[in-house]
């Protein structure tokens, strides 16, 4: 892999600025159900535990069993309750 692409600071800002817009709505709605469901250690786990948003995935369709709609819809309730 030809990492001189990331010796550009403004590439690497790119690279960083869009793996945090993917990874914080991932871990904050994965740490919210965790808190709902009192799954303390999953709640531990995903706080410790950066893995760029596969985990908190596989928490929130596998574990706390949540459907792609449940999802949707508390992103788009929680979007639309900021304005």
């Amino acid at each position: 892999m030809n990492t001189a692409i990331f010796n550009d600071p403004k590439i690497s800002f790119i690279v960083l600025l869009i793996t945090v817009l993917w990874v914080l709505p991932w871990k904050i709605f994965a740490l919210w159900t965790a808190s709902k469901k009192n799954h303390k250690i999953w709640f531990i786990v995903l706080v410790i535990a950066n893995t760029v948003g596969i985990l908190e995935i596989i928490y929130i369709f596998f574990i706390a069993k949540k459907t792609w709609p449940e999802v949707k819809t508390s992103f788009l309730r929680l979007m639309s309750s900021k304005k």
